[in-house]
């Protein structure tokens, strides 16, 4: 019987970290639940009416949603060292919880010895559930844990209404452990989404948090 408790608990335990509600059907076993991401909810309960009424949309259709986020590691000191390459697609797969792509040098570039076909980065694009798990990791854990943060740069919008924020270190993730860290890599995270302008863009991300050092922009 003990045995049995402590595997039912596991179960819920392992369901839990992954986003899924757990209760107990009416034969004892375990079943789970796919709990809604909660800024997906916060999009369709508050982001969606306010932008509606602050651009006067005539549908719902026409509000701007993000539609997937890409993370980037470039790691051109793979060049020199493929191990870290390998510790830098880890780190990416540990703090997003999915399998890299990794990225390949178009060309040859023989003053920074680059051959072409040489693998030098690791790249995630995240969707639906994963995409909004990982923006709310990211606004309320990672970014509130760099040193000395102010905000964000209000800067680096595209003018297609794409943004891309710049992360330095990737410890500031509280999946990766720390101390088995041995090379320090920096990553570049961009949103895509489907506002037609940058002020609709900016006026998104804010909505859902992103802790921009200026609150509006031209």
């Amino acid at each position: 019987m003990a045995k049995e408790q402590k595997t039912k608990d596991q179960k819920q335990q392992a369901a839990t970290q992954t986003g899924k509600k757990v209760k107990s059907g009416s034969d004892g076993k375990i079943v789970e639940e796919k709990v809604p991401a909660r800024l997906k909810d916060k999009y369709a309960k508050e982001i969606v009416p306010k932008l509606k009424v602050q651009f006067n949309y005539k549908s719902v259709m026409q509000v701007p949603r993000i539609e997937k986020i890409v993370v980037n590691m470039g790691v051109g000191q793979a060049v020199h060292d493929a191990k870290i390459l390998e510790e830098a697609a880890k780190n990416l797969e540990t703090i997003t919880g999915q399998k890299v792509s990794v990225r390949t040098a178009k060309k040859a570039i023989s003053n920074f010895k680059l051959r072409e076909g040489m693998k030098i980065g690791a790249k995630v694009t995240l969707r639906s559930r994963r995409m909004y798990e990982f923006l709310d990791r990211l606004l309320t854990i990672a970014l509130p844990r760099v040193r000395d943060f102010r905000g964000v740069s209000d800067k680096s919008f595209d003018g297609r209404g794409n943004y891309t924020l710049g992360i330095k270190e990737q410890i500031i993730f509280p999946e990766i452990n720390v101390d088995k860290v041995t090379k320090v890599l920096g990553m570049n995270i961009t949103f895509v989404t489907t506002a037609k302008t940058d002020k609709e863009a900016f006026e998104l991300l804010n909505a859902f948090g992103m802790p921009f050092r200026k609150k509006e922009i031209n």
